[in-house]
């Protein structure tokens, strides 16, 4: 094994009553993870600060019992980082590479997530299948190809949440004409996990509008998700 790398008092207290869970995935991720090339090994030890609790402080954008797509899941991040912190969601890990669907099914039946499905194919071919509420992307691609492979894939009123980095804003500025070209909607930057992280994790919104909508705002999301409501939580299906 690589290392099990000890959480620090910050990850205990975000992660709360799931650590144990989240440890295995930690562990997983130092191991097999690092084995199968899906986690560099000078990641190991920073798994928690850079990508576990830089993953987890997303949960804040999303309401009870939402639908979630985690595209290009990769190693599980943030996918089945959100699985664990929050039972209530329904995750699906789309993931087109068969090494990592392998890796992606291992953890999820090893953790328990019975919230979480794993997926292979691409965004373009599943986009008659799948519906979500929010679509989740970390180190994917460019903002604007993301949001042609995300934005099909969401109902009306629903968001890209795209982790970035501290180019967000320029990032965003630049693909505001090819995101409105592709659907309706609106997108702002937001910083989620103040004094839980450092850095906050900086996140870039996309939200499905309706044309009206589109022209009278430019960052404020839909009601639907200011007001968020429950779901009768479902099994993972295979």
């Amino acid at each position: 094994m690589t290392g099990h790398v000890v959480p620090s008092e910050g990850a205990r207290e975000l992660f709360g009553e799931v650590l144990p869970v989240a440890q295995r995935y930690a562990d997983l991720l130092a191991d097999a993870g690092v084995e199968r090339g899906l986690i560099g090994p000078r990641e190991v030890p920073r798994l928690w600060e850079r990508h576990l609790m830089n993953c987890a402080v997303v949960e804040e954008l999303l309401p009870k019992g939402a639908d979630v797509i985690d595209i290009g899941s990769g190693a599980g991040l943030p996918g089945v980082v959100l699985g664990i912190l929050r039972p209530d969601l329904a995750v699906t890990l789309l993931e087109p590479l068969l090494r990592r669907t392998v890796f992606l099914e291992e953890c999820v039946d090893l953790l328990g997530l019975e919230n979480v499905t794993v997926r292979r194919g691409r965004a373009e071919e599943v986009r008659r299948e799948l519906r979500a509420d929010f679509v989740t992307a970390r180190a994917v691609a460019p903002l604007p190809r993301l949001a042609g492979w995300a934005l099909p894939l969401l109902r009306e009123g629903g968001s890209l949440l795209a982790m970035k980095g501290e180019q967000a804003e320029a990032e965003l500025d630049a693909a505001r004409q090819d995101l409105s070209k592709q659907r309706p909607c609106v997108a702002d930057v937001i910083r989620v996990g103040g004094g839980k992280v450092n850095p906050a994790t900086t996140v870039v919104r996309v939200t499905v509008t309706t044309e009206l909508e589109a022209g009278t705002s430019k960052a404020t999301p839909p009601r639907s998700q200011r007001a968020p409501g429950g779901r009768k939580k479902r099994g993972r299906k295979r």
